[in-house]
């Protein structure tokens, strides 16, 4: 009788484990597909609800990706953007994509966000103000 129910059982697991994979089976490329659409979904709209860190530069126009200046060249723009905004802050000097060489986003002195453009000879030649890059260039 021992053998007959030990011979039962494993019947009754081999042919669970069997339908059980089956069902799985089955059941996978349904599930695969609803899971990778929905995180697919869910991944753009996430990407689409951060705001760009301003800090990091990057804004695209015309084909060309501002990038953040270092080095000489990010001291020079600096101190012509300083140098024509006393007592401003410096939130970050990247090239220009908008028709200038260089531009510096800036806070003034009474806390105005603003844009300098520089030439190439890191000449000052307009400001923007107003929002996060300022306004109309002028």
């Amino acid at each position: 009788m021992k053998n007959s129910m030990k011979s039962t059982l494993a019947g009754l697991a081999l042919a669970a484990a069997i339908g059980g994979g089956a069902l799985a089976t089955t059941a996978l490329p349904a599930n695969a597909a609803s899971t990778d659409s929905s995180q697919s979904g869910s991944t753009q709209s996430t990407a689409q609800a951060q705001p760009r860190d301003e800090s990091k530069g990057g804004h695209q126009a015309n084909g060309i990706t501002e990038t953040l200046l270092t080095g000489d060249t990010a001291t020079k723009v600096t101190d012509a953007a300083l140098a024509a905004n006393p007592g401003a802050t410096i939130q970050r000097v990247e090239n220009d994509a908008e028709g200038t060489v260089y531009e510096a986003h800036i806070i003034t002195a009474d806390g105005t966000r603003a844009t300098v453009y520089l030439d190439a000879s890191f000449t000052v030649t307009s400001t923007e103000t107003g929002g996060p890059g300022g306004g109309m260039k002028g």
